[in-house]
């Protein structure tokens, strides 16, 4: 494709290749000049013609309600995190502390939908951080995560983001990211394997040394916490 830029292609132009045009996720100017309600209003009456056309009849009492009930779950759930208004706040703290060691969380679940066939995306997400003088409040980093997930996603774009994130709220370029992904894209349409997962990393500041980048590993891949 030569010097073009990815964002000024046209769908026809994409086609069926499977590519990432940007790291900030693809919106329209005038994605927030609607009201959430209005959004409902209008997927409802959308989803209901897509049900008419695969020929659902939609005077059952079992279907009667999903247009509605998918409307809302694309505009408050599923897709919430293309909202900025819903983007969380986190609590930084000043690292009193003098914790100098890098900060991990693991297995955080995450739940997000493919951008190319709008079908799931779930697994866990393993981030880590060293501090530059603030630490955050640990929930917060599974927020940070939801949020991203929250919306038609890339995983390579939605590693990036959250990395990207978790940057800027920490003041800091020590900060990895590890993304276990299984995609229903592959497993339920396509191929049909239902085995393979996908993985993707991101590693800025000192976790592109290979011995922090080894320790770090060696936490995600290790049992550390026993069930008794």
């Amino acid at each position: 494709m030569g010097s073009k830029n990815f964002n000024t292609l046209r769908i026809e132009e994409i086609g069926e290749a499977h590519v990432g045009t940007s790291y900030e996720t693809p919106l329209r100017k005038d994605a927030f000049e609607k009201d959430d309600k209005t959004k409902e209003e209008i997927i409802q009456n959308l989803f209901e013609q897509i049900m008419i056309t695969m020929g659902l009849d939609l005077t059952d009492d079992s279907l009667k309600g999903t247009p509605k009930r998918v409307a809302k779950m694309f505009v408050n759930e599923i897709f919430s995190g293309l909202n900025p208004a819903n983007k969380p706040e986190p609590t930084v703290f000043d690292n009193k502390y003098k914790y100098k060691e890098m900060v991990v969380e693991k297995n955080i679940i995450f739940h997000s939908t493919c951008e190319h066939h709008f079908l799931p995306i779930f697994g866990n997400a393993h981030v880590a951080y060293i501090s530059s003088g603030k630490v955050i409040g640990l929930s917060k980093l599974n927020r940070i995560v939801d949020y991203y997930a929250k919306r038609p996603q890339v995983q390579e774009r939605m590693t990036i983001q959250i990395a990207n994130e978790l940057k800027d709220v920490l003041n800091t370029d020590d900060v990895a990211v590890v993304v276990e992904g299984k995609h229903l894209c592959v497993s339920a349409r396509g191929i049909n394997d239902t085995d393979s997962t996908t993985i993707t990393a991101e590693y800025s500041g000192k976790f592109e040394d290979e011995n922090v980048k080894k320790e770090f590993l060696s936490y995600i891949n290790n049992n550390l916490i026993k069930n008794s």
